[in-house]
């Protein structure tokens, strides 16, 4: 097993006005190209621990034991500079809606041109090409045409590549997709998961893909975390949870999701990266 990416160890994430904690002891590495799933319906905590991996909790609240490790060193001291330089650097994030977090008066090339000559020192004409070269590699067509227009004349599908080529061109090891598809159709989401799982498959990348929707964990998935109200109440390789479940959430998540087609990725999608 290679070094770890990124390591949660016991993580608790508190309120700190009202001292309620949210967040209750949780545990996971993930390897380079891994994926791990984190799982479970909203308020469970899953966004918070994503936060707290990117150092990005509301204000309030913080990590108030265990301890989350970047690449081998453990977060909790890091100044503001450091933080500024490790992410997109080493870490980076996709979340659900996109539109939010572009800027509708930027084009799209000048927004990910940004990224590349503040962050990698490039050049204008280096940046552009760079950003060219990122565009066709999340699959949008005709990158050219893209470079040029603004986010409202993208659909919600080619909004999310281009956040995910923004959060990828700075060669990240760590990609956290939270709730990344939620807001597209079937169709589109299936186009999304198939792109994060080549980039893991061509570039290393490690992923950690948090969802409500099972068949999005089991299609891309190594290892799952169930969460509900804060707590892990089931963790382990993909194949077996899903299979195997032992908690009473867990089949009851599996029971809610068969009617959307949860049993098709059972027998397929999941022994590929269970395997892996």
């Amino acid at each position: 097993m290679r070094d770890a990416v990124l390591s949660l160890r016991d993580v608790r994430i508190t309120n700190r006005q009202n001292g309620q904690e949210l967040v209750h002891g949780i545990s996971f590495d993930l390897r380079p190209g891994g994926v791990v799933g984190i799982v479970g319906e909203s308020g469970s905590g899953k966004t918070l621990t994503c936060r707290a991996a990117l150092g990005i909790l509301p204000t309030g609240f913080g990590v108030s034991a265990g301890s989350v490790s970047i690449a081998g060193s453990d977060i909790a001291g890091l100044s503001v500079k450091q933080w500024t330089q490790l992410r997109g650097t080493t870490i980076s994030a996709v979340f659900q809606d996109p539109a939010s977090y572009l800027n509708p008066s930027l084009t799209i090339g000048a927004q990910i041109s940004e990224v590349l000559r503040v962050k990698a020192g490039m050049r204008r004409r280096q940046a552009r090409s760079r950003s060219l070269e990122l565009l066709a590699a999340v699959h949008l067509r005709n990158p050219h045409l893209v470079y040029d227009q603004y986010p409202h004349q993208l659909s919600g599908g080619m909004q999310q590549r281009v956040l995910i080529a923004t959060a990828i061109s700075l060669g990240p090891k760590i990609l956290i997709a939270d709730e990344a598809t939620t807001a597209l159709d079937v169709t589109v989401q299936a186009e999304i998961l198939d792109l994060l799982a080549d980039l893991r498959e061509g570039t290393g990348l490690a992923l950690v893909v948090v969802s409500h929707d099972l068949a999005v964990v089991a299609q891309l998935c190594e290892e799952v975390l169930v969460m509900r109200s804060g707590e892990v109440v089931e963790q382990g390789p993909t194949k077996q949870v899903l299979h195997e479940p032992r908690h009473e959430y867990t089949q009851l998540l599996i029971a809610e999701h068969e009617q959307y087609g949860l049993d098709r990725f059972l027998d397929s999608a999941v022994k590929e990266p269970a395997d892996v």
